[in-house]
């Protein structure tokens, strides 16, 4: 095998682990990850991270049904809101210079990471 597709799964089992462990997590390793390891354009690297975790997304979410974790009616609320922000998102990427990109998608990371550490 190709030691590019070896570095790719690689990626994508540590992704997959930091999503089914944390939920959804993994976009926080995947994104950085395409764009200094792979020196993916930053646009692409969000775009095909949006792809890649929503496979990992499913399997993780028909495990934790499968073991009453979800509470259904507060997804089903939540998941409205994200599925018009994912949209919205999704429309305005392109539009965002990639500095400001960077900027904001490292202060989300940093902001989550304070508030998990301290709360």
């Amino acid at each position: 095998m190709e030691k590019n597709n070896l570095k790719l799964i690689g990626l994508g089992l540590i992704t997959g682990f930091i999503n089914g462990i944390f939920g959804s997590g993994g976009g926080t390793i995947i994104v950085p990850s395409m764009v200094f390891l792979l020196n993916m354009e930053d646009y692409k690297a969000h775009a095909t991270a949006i792809s890649i975790i929503l496979p990992l997304s499913i399997i993780s979410t028909v495990i934790y049904f499968f073991h009453n974790t979800i509470p259904i009616s507060v997804a089903l609320k939540v998941a409205i809101g994200g599925l018009i922000g994912s949209y919205i998102g999704a429309k305005i990427l392109n539009k965002i210079p990639t500095n400001i990109l960077r900027k904001i998608f490292g202060c989300v990371i940093i902001y989550t990471a304070i508030r998990m550490i301290w709360k």
